[in-house]
């Protein structure tokens, strides 16, 4: 039986953890975990033996089924065991971003009325255990470098029931409170397979976490490495270049994250360009941001491997996913195509479908897509079941998938709509741009006007208006959809995630 027969029948396991006793069983004696600044690592038999003792361990401290736990912790080899001692308990758990702090952690608390919360203590300078007592947080306790363990034989049956709403994600709340997402072991372990069946991976491949667990990327890999038997590097801190060692030295085959990962790691080759960055990589892959065609063509020319980008949600953790065997063309120019199940509609603003080649609003259906949101928030659902994403975009013939904006981003100027995404991807071209941000902003006149804010290489000549104006009429742009205003930043902000830009600051700082 090849690695795709075997992780197509892991797929079909009902629960998250009905998945890792399988793996356990099937190879319990390969790696699943390496800790990039320690070395330490885990077995897959070990992960299943040592979260059943720290989900006893749990028990006795009252975590029950059903039982909300929040916790806040950093990338590592406890936090991964705790979650899937949670998932063994049948609890429902809340993960937090650990560089989230008191307005957004407290928000998530008390919406989520959790009766636990588990925190790393004082991590990076700052104290996560005062927080939580300063927030009036429930059975706070500490699980950084121990976690409680008991005997597993006081548990009871783990959970056989996979659509059951455990797990609540976080979105940023980058314009108002975050929304709590409401998933389910069988919704999880959608977007694992998704995006485990299409990057072809096999047992032999070494794959890397460099962005916090909590996020809904953490359950999407772990799905994938249960699914395919190979393991993961984790990043507790990521910083280029400090982070290449951890790459180099444990011969990392699969990197990526987003688009902003990516360019850090173009950052980085092109300060020895002769030299492979990681000599093991053969892959880049990710998602949860724009990808401009440029830094495809820049990755499979510069770093010398293979850039696969998808796209996903914290309320969809997998979408679509180009795929190695894509053509350059496909992988420059699209997100990739849905799996089997995942049901993509685009529609007008009224949810009427329309035809292929056809921007409009996209919608989506399928196992994947998350319960809701939790209390009682408006709900992103249209009339026949299809969550509405607030993104824009076409399916080509092919049935792959093409962003082309979110509708929040689009810029209406004297009447007329103009994509942002359009305008950055044409941006991406020029070698003064490390990245950039278009955004409208208030006009008196014209409703709206272009504003490009550009991020730049070290090193690089300051761009002007007129440089900018002048290359995209040389792409072929559109008069109208020229930036009447050019900012350049030392750095875009991002979100701690994934590093998306969080346009709504550019707004707020130059409206």
């Amino acid at each position: 039986m090849t690695d795709t027969d075997t992780a197509h029948r892991l797929a079909q396991a009902p629960t998250l953890w009905e998945l890792v006793a399988r793996r356990a069983a099937l190879t319990p004696d390969r790696t699943v975990l390496i800790e990039a600044d320690t070395g330490r690592t885990l077995t897959f038999g070990a992960l299943h033996e040592r979260a059943e003792k720290v989900a006893a361990g749990l028990h006795d401290r009252g975590v029950r089924p059903g039982t909300v736990v929040a916790w806040q912790l950093p990338t590592r080899i406890e936090t991964v065991l705790l979650s899937l001692a949670l998932a063994r308990l049948g609890a429902v758990q809340s993960p937090v971003i650990p560089f989230y702090r008191d307005r957004e952690v407290g928000f998530a608390l008390r919406a989520c009325e959790a009766e636990f919360f588990a925190v790393p203590g004082t991590w990076r300078g700052y104290d996560h255990a005062a927080m939580a007592h300063r927030l009036g947080a429930r059975g706070v306790f500490e699980a950084y470098e121990e976690l409680p363990e008991g005997d597993p034989a006081v548990l009871p049956p783990p959970p056989a029931d996979g659509t059951t709403v455990r797990w609540i994600y976080w979105t940023s709340g980058t314009t108002s409170d975050p929304k709590g997402v409401l998933h389910t072991d069988r919704s999880l372990l959608a977007g694992g397979s998704c995006l485990a069946h299409a990057l072809h991976l096999t047992e032999r491949d070494v794959g890397s976490m460099a962005f916090p667990y909590a996020h809904i990327a953490g359950p999407d890999y772990t799905v994938m490495l249960l699914l395919y038997g190979f393991p993961a590097v984790l990043f507790e801190k990521f910083a280029m270049p400090d982070a290449l060692d951890g790459y180099r030295r444990h011969g990392v085959t699969v990197a990526g994250g987003s688009t902003a990962f990516y360019t850090m790691f173009l950052t980085e080759q092109r300060k020895d360009p002769d030299r492979p960055l990681i000599p093991s990589l053969r892959l880049l892959a990710g998602g949860g941001a724009p990808k401009p065609p440029e830094i495809y063509h820049a990755v499979v020319r510069e770093l010398g491997c293979q850039l696969t980008h998808g796209y996903g949600m914290t309320e969809v953790p997998m979408i679509t996913m180009g795929s190695p065997d894509d053509t350059p063309d496909h992988l420059a120019t699209t997100e990739g195509r849905p799996p089997e199940g995942m049901a993509i509609r685009i529609t007008d603003p009224d949810g009427k479908p329309l035809p292929a080649g056809t921007d409009g609003e996209v919608r989506l259906r399928g196992e994947a897509v998350c319960q809701g949101y939790l209390g009682g928030r408006e709900q992103p659902f249209d009339a026949d079941g299809f969550l509405i994403t607030g993104d824009l975009g076409h399916l080509t013939g092919t049935g792959h998938l093409v962003l082309t904006g979110r509708s929040k981003d689009v810029i209406i100027r004297k009447g007329e709509n103009i994509s942002a995404k359009e305008i950055e991807d044409l941006l991406h071209l020029l070698p003064q741009v490390g990245d950039a941000a278009v955004i409208g902003l208030p006009d008196p006149e014209r409703g709206e006007r272009v504003c490009a804010v550009v991020e730049q290489p070290p090193g690089a000549e300051p761009l002007t208006l007129d440089a900018v104006t002048a290359h995209l009429r040389a792409a072929g742009l559109a008069t109208h959809k020229l930036p009447e205003q050019l900012e350049l930043v030392g750095a875009l902000p991002r979100n701690d995630a994934l590093r998306k830009v969080l346009k709504y600051k550019l707004r707020e700082q130059y409206a």
